[in-house]
């Protein structure tokens, strides 16, 4: 046991060393709201989704890319936006748009499992916007939705939020919560729950 541990624990110190701090910093930004899905940008700054406008999936329902000549900063987190309109809608309140569990993968989190997050995959659910790491992340989360959403809110409140989003990673990676299933158990599951419908 020891030596299994050790041995992940050295592969997370050699990722830490490939990914890079600038990545690290990028999703773990000095404000309150972390662990945030951005990347680094421009003169070190974090920025949210890779510039998917976060407020058209509010007015538009759609997934837009902002333009970096559009921006604002929330927490320490950049933000880019398709249109003047929705950066004035952001700044007005931000809250109001930003991606639950800081726009990492929904499905990842009801595992407590900050990774992934594709913008372009997203729901809303009671008005908030929640992002997936790829369609066939979004279908395992919809086997039982209401389910997956109070693992999330748990795992996001009681573990992941304020933490960085490396460390939980790894942590949750070797010691695996009681429901989890790997990504093949998922998909298995998935096609089970379509052959089934008419």
């Amino acid at each position: 046991m020891i030596r299994s541990l050790s041995r992940w624990f050295g592969l997370a110190l050699l990722l830490a060393g490939l990914i890079g701090c600038s990545a690290m910093t990028a999703q773990n930004p000095s404000g309150d709201w972390r662990p945030v899905n951005a990347v680094p940008a421009e003169q070190g700054e974090a920025l949210m989704l890779k510039g998917a406008d976060v407020v058209a999936y509010f007015t538009q329902n759609q997934h837009l890319q902002g333009s970096p000549a559009i921006r604002s900063s929330h927490q320490g987190v950049t933000f880019h936006f398709a249109n003047a309109d929705h950066k004035a809608l952001f700044d007005k309140a931000p809250t109001k748009y930003l991606p639950q569990y800081g726009g990492f993968c929904a499905n990842g989190i009801a595992y407590g499992i900050p990774w992934g997050g594709d913008a372009d995959t997203w729901k809303l659910i009671n008005g908030k916007l929640y992002i997936f790491g790829g369609a066939a992340s979004r279908d395992a989360w919809l086997l039982d939705e209401a389910t997956n959403l109070q693992h999330a809110q748990r795992y996001w409140t009681e573990e992941v939020a304020g933490n960085n989003s490396f460390w939980q990673r790894t942590k949750r990676l070797v010691f695996r919560v009681p429901h989890y299933q790997s990504g093949e158990q998922l998909a298995k599951a998935v096609a089970e729950a379509k052959a089934k419908k008419p």
